[in-house]
């Protein structure tokens, strides 16, 4: 019973359409699911990942009337996107600087060239070199050819106080190895924690920086609201039982239609989602037109006509 990777990514934005425009036409990203915030039915859930909506891929964001966030530890800091080879990275710094897109040179971190930059809320993101491990999907109407798309998500940072409070968590409770640390950019004296998961690589693994200088982070948009791990879908009772097992609040099993979830929070107030990989996107929709309409799972399409009135059209 382990966690296979990291299944998807969920954070803040306050603009809807120029959120849809920047992940699919800049970034060239497909969106694989248009619906809303389960527990918000005012706010859009936008779903982004690579051409086939595999488990692993989904960058998502809610769509909140919400202020900036204000930076700090006890957060996400970073998510990392997969994209393959040194070419890679001399066309997205030309596309970046072509378009205005804040970021930073091509360096070397952890190991891997990376490239980091962020969107126009300041939601903090890096390209990651995965060296072309790992099947990719390329999406055929990306604005951006296929052997430089990415091909999911990578590592992705959290910012902490102290380790010691995390680590226990991330080990005994969720079964991830300590692997190695690295200097954190930006901060001088602290480090960043590896913590890798499954058969490790790119897209299985957390980085914990331990920052205890600074302040506590307050979310708003271009903040990260959640990270969720992978499960085999036939593992979930298990960790649910797990979880109970070691009196762990928790959500307590949530189906969201797409996939099966739970909830917890880690010792600094970070929010992590365990997901099963199926049922998958296209439980309610042709694979083929994945997001080209609202999609609400059965429990909520007798609101249809209430859900979409309260909806602004990307």
């Amino acid at each position: 019973m382990q966690l296979t990777g990291i299944h998807h990514l969920t954070a803040v934005t306050a603009n809807a359409r120029a959120n849809h425009q920047f992940y699919t036409q800049l970034l060239g990203m497909r969106l694989v699911k248009k619906t809303v915030n389960q527990d918000d039915v005012s706010a859009y859930h936008l779903f982004y990942a690579d051409g086939e909506a595999s488990p692993g891929s989904d960058l998502t964001f809610f769509d909140w009337p919400v202020e900036r966030e204000k930076r700090g530890t006890h957060s996400i800091v970073r998510t990392a996107l997969r994209i393959a080879g040194a070419s890679a990275f001399d066309y997205w710094k030309a596309r970046f600087a072509e378009h205005r897109v804040s970021h930073g040179p091509i360096h070397e971190r952890d190991g891997r060239l990376t490239l980091d930059f962020e969107d126009a809320e300041g939601q903090r993101l890096a390209l990651i070199d995965d060296g072309g491990r790992g099947e990719a999907h390329a999406w055929v109407k990306s604005p951006v050819p296929a052997e430089f798309q990415i091909r999911g998500l990578g590592p992705i940072t959290m910012s902490v106080p102290d380790v010691k409070r995390t680590e226990p968590v991330l080990t005994t409770l969720m079964g991830m190895r300590r692997v190695r640390d690295y200097a954190t950019p930006g901060n001088h004296g602290s480090r960043t924690h590896v913590f890798e998961m499954g058969e490790g690589g790119a897209g299985a693994e957390l980085h914990v920086a331990e920052e205890p200088g600074l302040g506590f982070a307050r979310q708003g948009a271009g903040s990260v609201h959640h990270v969720a791990f992978r499960i085999p879908d036939a593992d979930y009772a298990a960790w649910t039982e797990r979880l109970a097992a070691l009196r762990v609040p928790s959500s307590g099993p949530v189906d969201r239609f797409y996939f099966k979830s739970l909830y917890f929070r880690e010792p600094n107030g970070i929010l992590f989602e365990i997901a099963t990989d199926g049922p998958g996107f296209d439980a309610d929709e042709p694979k083929e037109t994945l997001g080209e309409r609202l999609a609400l799972p059965p429990f909520l399409e007798p609101k249809r006509a209430m859900i979409e009135a309260g909806l602004k059209p990307l």
